[in-house]
């Protein structure tokens, strides 16, 4: 593993943080009944996905141009940070509109 893809894993690791945590905040907004702090959580946490995105598909662009790119547990770990953000994200969603329909 060499400098230059570490520097595209560290920030897959903190984006996809990021973005769980950004998910975690918009539902606890909206079982506050705080729906807009909620909408900007859920925005805040969508922006960090795809800057996520953007080095995700970097490596995948080497990859698919022949260019070696090592697995290790570094990109593993990784992954599975973006992974669990964006699946927080998608929840998030659903729990916000549930708490939509429960305050109306």
């Amino acid at each position: 593993m060499n400098d230059e893809q570490m520097a595209v894993i560290m920030p897959l690791i903190m984006y996809g943080g990021e973005a769980k945590s950004s998910a975690i905040e918009a539902i606890q907004a909206a079982k506050a009944g705080d729906f807009t702090k909620a909408d900007s959580a859920i925005q805040a946490a969508n922006e960090a996905i795809v800057k996520a995105h953007h080095g995700q598909t970097e490596l995948l662009t080497k990859a698919a141009n022949g260019e070696a790119v090592d697995i290790s547990i570094y990109m593993v770990h990784a992954q599975d940070h973006l992974m669990t953000g964006i699946a927080f994200v998608d929840l998030a969603k659903e729990i916000i509109a549930l708490y939509q329909v429960i305050q109306e």
